[in-house]
């Protein structure tokens, strides 16, 4: 699909809209608010839609040569690895938070 259609683009950028808006709004699995993180959620399921025939196979549904359930699959992986990835890193960059902490262990009991 490296030469495709302005139709199968237009296929594409649809089921990536659509996959973003679900996991964005509809499922709210999100790390930064707004429509710029929404953007970047449509754009990376693009991405992941375009290779989710080739990863996935061609199967089911053919419109203007994207087979549609890969290429939602392979649109949501990306969206839920990064957020996941997002909320990781800064899970382990904010380290334990002081109630976690049992006293004795560099803190006073109350």
């Amino acid at each position: 699909m490296i030469g495709m259609s302005l139709l199968s683009f237009l296929v594409l950028t649809l089921i990536a809209v659509v996959v973003a808006a679900v996991m964005h709004y509809g499922v709210r699995y999100r790390f930064l608010e707004g429509m710029d993180a929404f953007f970047g959620k449509a754009a990376l399921a693009w991405l992941g839609g375009w290779l989710g025939s080739p990863v996935f196979g061609h199967w089911l549904w053919n419109v203007e040569n994207v087979y549609i359930v890969p290429a939602i699959l392979g649109a949501g992986v990306p969206v839920m690895l990064i957020v996941l990835s997002e909320k990781a890193v800064m899970k382990m960059l904010a380290g334990r938070p002081p109630e976690a902490i049992p006293a004795g262990v560099g803190r006073k009991a109350a």
